[in-house]
């Protein structure tokens, strides 16, 4: 599924929707250049899932737990990840597998530990058709 996005409250909103929806032990794994709105689509993500405190990249922290309203919110920024025994660290699989549902920024680059059950989210942006365009893929790898 594609969507078009025309201004950061559509990519807003367009996570909120997901957010909405997401079940206890989902993985949304969000890619797209940096500045792209991943950081606004987790906002709206957040929102949907019943979370009231502000939600920002956990960039030096690699994960950010929330308490959403329907369950645990694990945002995970991997960006800086050097290794993916970092993750191992971290017990990534607690929250992989756990209570919550999770969304990995930057997660092609763990592609190796990301469980075949998952949504992957990428944000493009298209400068012909406006500044603030983007391009929002949304494809599931459900077995």
């Amino acid at each position: 599924m594609t969507i078009d996005s025309f201004q950061a409250q559509d990519t807003f909103q367009i996570g909120y929707q997901m957010g909405v929806t997401a079940k206890k032990g989902e993985v949304y794994c969000l890619s797209g250049d940096l500045g792209v709105g991943k950081t606004v689509f987790t906002q709206g993500f957040a929102k949907g899932l019943g979370i009231k405190e502000a939600v920002n990249s956990p960039t030096f922290t690699i994960v950010q737990q929330y308490d959403g309203e329907r369950m645990p919110f694990y945002h995970f920024d991997v960006y800086r990840i050097a290794d993916v025994d970092e993750m191992e660290e971290i017990g990534y699989e607690d929250y992989f597998y756990g209570e919550g549902v999770c969304l990995i920024e930057w997660a092609e680059l763990i592609e190796e530990l990301l469980p075949q059950n998952r949504t992957k989210v990428i944000i493009k942006k298209d400068l012909e058709k406006g500044f603030d365009y983007r391009k929002i893929t949304v494809l599931e790898n459900k077995q």
